[in-house]
């Protein structure tokens, strides 16, 4: 009976709650023709609806929790400034709505919505076109950012912000966007407990997601195409990324995923499909690589000095140039029950494995590592000769760097 009337109780406090919550409608044939004066005359609770139209706005200054929601096409034209600013408050949301026209500085930040220490705050199904910065979260906690539409036609980096850019952030969640022709899609730093997934991060400037000093996040289900330099993950620790779509980051100093001093992660189930390379770590240690599909890359694993006690486990390694690039004699990381497609060993008893070991790392990789201009070699008899003496006896190559469990056929679908 207690419990029944406590709920009567919650309900009623609802109601009671949503009658003092007011609507203000912004429009040319409304009372209200200023999205600033509408925002200044909500009160917490409060929602502005931004009927269809040009608004020529800039520097919105919000501080108050209240909904700000646009109808299909109401546009917000910074002109050139900047867009919305929200600062000190929580329990807020923007949707709806669409931002054009946003400024290019070179000492401001400036954002279509820019979001200062707040909490507990959605900002979903926005347009942003044109922008500098699109989204620009900094001492936030508890955001939603999602199914909005970033992209900007900056032609350098210089000149260029991110879509989606979180400084110090804790429990953030980034799904369902889309990024393109931005300098980075997403851009992370200090932030921690987060989760980024289901993005669309193509065509940007320098990378499709770019994250440093955040521990403790999850990305899963996003695809990054066709970046400048692919995805760089610095300075962090337990990370877990699985389900990923690396594809098509061509380029000098391209890679699908660039790994820079990375401790304690889990990397699984994502797919590296024609990248220069399909991930490269660099001092980065016990992580554990499984289930991953590497097809068609110029090299599939690149490791650099500092790499230890990784784990490679039922990878499958698919007509890629090179399998593995490795920089030095000494060997701390495990290959086991991996699918390779050069293994050209046999299966004497039928149990899925081959009986003899496989040695990823070819000598004319180690050549290619020290001397770049070798590549014009690759399909020359030459290093098929190389290649099969250094298996024979290895003198350059790490000789107990071998997958001594070799998989007979693909296991990742």
């Amino acid at each position: 009976m207690r419990i029944r009337l406590f709920l009567i109780c919650i309900y009623l406090l609802i109601l009671v709650t949503n009658c003092y919550a007011k609507l203000f409608f912004v429009g040319a044939n409304e009372s209200l023709h200023s999205i600033q004066e509408a925002i200044n005359l909500a009160q917490n609770g409060d929602t502005v609806i931004i009927r269809n139209g040009i608004y020529k706005e800039h520097d919105l200054f919000l501080s108050k929790s209240i909904h700000l929601i646009g109808e299909k096409n109401a546009l917000i034209d910074g002109e050139k400034f900047s867009g919305i600013l929200v600062s000190e408050t929580s329990n807020f949301s923007i949707s709806g709505l669409s931002f054009t026209n946003i400024g290019v500085s070179y000492t401001s930040d400036l954002a279509a919505i820019k979001v200062s220490k707040s909490t507990d705050f959605i900002i979903e199904d926005c347009r942003l076109e044109n922008v500098f910065f699109g989204i620009l979260i900094e001492k936030s906690k508890r955001g939603s950012i999602r199914n909005n539409h970033v992209s900007s036609v900056r032609i350098n980096e210089a000149s260029s912000g991110n879509g989606i850019h979180i400084w110090s952030g804790d429990d953030m969640e980034v799904h369902d966007n889309e990024l393109f022709g931005l300098r980075d899609g997403i851009y992370f730093e200090f932030v921690k407990n987060s989760r980024v997934y289901s993005n669309f991060s193509h065509d940007n400037l320098r990378y499709g997601l770019h994250f440093m000093f955040s521990n403790s996040n999850l990305y899963h289900h996003n695809t990054f195409n066709n970046n400048g330099s692919g995805v760089a993950v610095m300075f962090s620790k337990f990370i877990t990324m699985h389900d990923n779509t690396f594809q098509f980051n061509w380029g000098s100093a391209s890679y699908g995923l660039l790994l820079k001093e990375i401790y304690d992660a889990e990397i699984y189930s994502n797919t590296f499909e024609q990248n220069t390379i399909g991930i490269n770590a660099e001092g980065s240690t016990r992580i554990n690589y499984r289930n991953n599909r590497f097809i068609r890359n110029g090299w599939a694993v690149k490791i650099a000095g500092a790499c230890y006690a990784n784990n490679f486990s039922k990878n499958d390694f698919m007509s890629n140039s090179f399998d593995v690039a490795y920089n030095s004699k000494e060997n701390d990381n495990s290959f086991d029950k991996n699918y390779w497609t050069d293994y050209s060993g046999y299966d004497l008893d039928k149990n899925g494995i081959g009986d003899i070991p496989y040695r990823p790392v070819k000598l004319f990789s180690f050549i290619v590592n020290n001397s770049p201009e070798a590549l014009v070699l690759l399909r020359s008899l030459f290093v098929e000769l190389v290649n099969f003496s250094e298996k024979v006896t290895p003198v350059f190559t790490p000789s107990h760097l071998m997958d001594t469990n070799p998989l007979m056929r693909k296991i990742n679908d």
